[in-house]
C-alpha cells in the first residue's frame, strides 16, 4: 500500500545500517528485521554468538512495524482448541509459554530502555447476547484451567472502559496491554547494535543452501553461518517454500485519526486500555501517544487490499463511536500478517540448524519476542521450550496452492455471516 503509515511519522528514531556485500562469515544468519528476527539475534548476542540480520527491506517493514500495537495475552485460537490440539498439560505449557512471551516483551523494554509508550490494560468486548455468554465461558475456563483472572465489565464499569453504545459487556486484563510496534522493533534494532549484532538492510536472500554448515546468496554478497533463523514470517517468499502450504498471508489495515486533544481522547477510552471484539472479523483499537484514535478493522483473505483504506475504516470506526464524525483522519495503512489454519504460531526446524517462527495469527507483538528467546535456547543447546512449541499439530490449507485461497474466503463466509446475523 502506499498510504501513510503513522507509525513510520512517528518514530522519530533512525538506525545507521548498509547493505551487505562481498562474503562473510557468522555463527548465525538471521533472515528478517522484524522483531522475531531481532529478538533472537539479542538473545543469542548475549550468549556470546556472532549474529548478523539480513532484511530484504527496511528494518521493521514487515507486520512488526505497522501492527495493531497490542500485546496480549494466549494465541490466536481459544484455550480449549488448543486443549483438543494438544492435551491438557501441553496446553498448560503453552499457556505459560504466552504470559512470558509479555513479560519478556517488557523485559526487552526495561533492559535497553525502549521509548515505545507502554501502557497496561486491555480489554475484549462482545457486540451482542451470544458473545456475552461465549465472554463469561472465556473467563470462568481461564480461572478453572489456569487460574487466571480477568475483571468483567457492564454497564458503568464497562463505559468507564470504553465510552460506546456498540458493547453489551467486556473482559479486562490488566497484564496486556498497548505499545507503538516500530519504536519497540527500532529499539530492539538499537540494542542489538550495540551488542554486536551487524545488521544489513535492503538485503535480500535469493535462497540457501547447506547441511553442517548453511551458505546464504544475495546480490553482490554471500553468507556462510553455521545456523540459520528463518523469520520473514508473510515476507519469506521463495525461501519458504516448504512451509507456503501450513502459511496463509492475509491484509491487514489500520487508519489514525487527527490528535483529539486529551479530554476528548479520554472521553472515548478513560483508561487508555487497548480494545478488541470478538468478532471472527474484529474490529480493534487504542489511543496514541499524542491522543490520535488508533482504529484497525477487516482482513483480506486475498491481500487485496480495499479501494479505500480509509473510507472503509472509517465506516466502521464510526459504528464504534459515532461522536468521531467530523474527526479528520490522517493516515491509513496496511500489509500482510501470517496466519496458521489453527492459528497457533509455527515452530519448527528444516534442517538440523535451520529455524522458523512465524503465523503469529494476530498475536504477534509479544509472541515475537518470545520466539526469539527459544530460538537462542534451542541453538545453545537447550530444545525442551523450543519442542513444547514446535510439537503443536498443523496443517496445510485446503485446496493447493491454487485453490487454497477460494477455499479460505468461502469457509471464512460462514464466520462474517454469523458475525452479522
Amino acid at each position: 500500500m502506499t498510504e501513510e503509515n503513522y507509525y513510520q511519522a512517528s518514530a522519530c528514531s533512525e538506525i545507521s545500517t548498509t547493505k551487505l556485500e562481498g562474503e562473510h562469515r557468522y555463527d548465525v544468519c538471521v533472515v528478517g528485521g522484524g522483531v522475531t528476527g531481532l529478538s533472537s539475534a539479542i538473545h543469542l548476542a548475549e550468549r556470546g554468538f556472532q549474529v548478523c540480520v539480513v532484511e530484504a527491506g527496511k528494518i521493521g517493514h514487515g507486520a512488526s512495524g505497522r501492527n495493531g500495537g497490542q500485546f496480549i495475552f494466549g494465541f490466536g485460537t481459544e484455550m480449549p482448541t488448543v486443549r483438543k490440539l494438544v492435551g491438557e498439560s501441553e496446553a498448560k505449557k503453552l499457556w505459560d509459554l504466552s504470559l512470558e512471551a509479555i513479560r519478556v516483551t517488557h523485559q526487552l523494554v526495561e533492559k535497553h530502555q525502549i521509548d515505545c509508550d507502554w501502557q497496561w490494560g486491555h480489554v475484549h468486548m462482545a457486540v451482542k447476547t451470544r458473545q456475552v455468554r461465549e465472554l463469561s465461558e472465556f473467563r470462568d475456563d481461564l480461572k478453572h484451567h489456569y487460574d487466571y483472572d480477568l475483571e468483567w465489565l457492564e454497564g458503568n464499569s464497562l463505559m468507564g472502559q470504553v465510552a460506546s453504545p456498540k458493547y453489551l459487556a467486556g473482559v479486562k486484563d490488566q497484564q496486556s496491554g498497548h505499545l507503538h510496534p516500530l519504536k519497540y522493533t527500532l529499539g530492539l534494532a538499537k540494542a542489538a547494535q550495540e551488542i554486536g549484532v551487524d545488521l544489513f538492510e535492503e538485503s535480500p536472500v535469493q535462497n540457501w543452501s547447506g547441511k553442517d554448515e548453511v551458505s546464504l546468496s544475495l546480490p553482490n554478497a554471500s553468507v556462510r553461518a553455521n545456523y540459520l533463523v528463518l523469520a520473514g514470517n508473510a515476507y519469506l517468499g521463495s525461501l519458504g517454500k516448504k512451509l507456503s502450504q501450513r502459511l496463509m498471508p492475509v491484509g491487514t489495515y489500520m487508519i489514525a485519526t487527527e490528535p483529539l486533544g486529551s479530554t476528548r481522547a479520554r472521553q472515548l477510552l478513560p483508561e487508555n486500555s487497548a480494545v478488541a471484539d470478538i468478532n471472527f472479523v474484529l474490529d480493534y483499537f487504542r489511543l496514541s501517544a499524542d491522543q490520535r484514535l488508533l482504529f484497525g478493522g477487516g482482513v483480506s483473505y486475498s491481500t487485496i487490499p480495499p479501494v479505500n483504506v480509509r473510507s472503509y475504516l472509517r465506516k466502521r470506526m464510526l459504528k464504534v463511536f459515532p461522536s468521531l464524525v467530523d474527526v479528520e483522519l490522517e493516515y491509513g495503512w496496511g500489509g500482510l500478517v501470517g496466519i496458521t489454519m489453527n492459528r497457533m504460531p509455527n515452530f519448527g526446524r528444516l534442517a538440523p540448524n535451520v529455524f522458523l517462527a512465524h503465523g503469529f495469527s494476530g498475536h504477534g507483538v509479544a509472541l515475537t519476542g518470545l520466539a526469539g528467546k527459544l530460538m537462542a535456547e534451542v541453538i545453545s543447546g537447550t530444545a525442551e521450550r523450543f519442542d513444547v512449541m514446535s510439537q503443536i499439530p498443523h496443517f496445510p490449507f485446503p485446496g493447493g496452492p491454487l485453490f487454497r485461497m477460494p477455499a479460505l474466503l468461502l469457509g471464512t463466509t460462514w464466520y462474517r455471516l454469523r458475525d452479522l446475523l
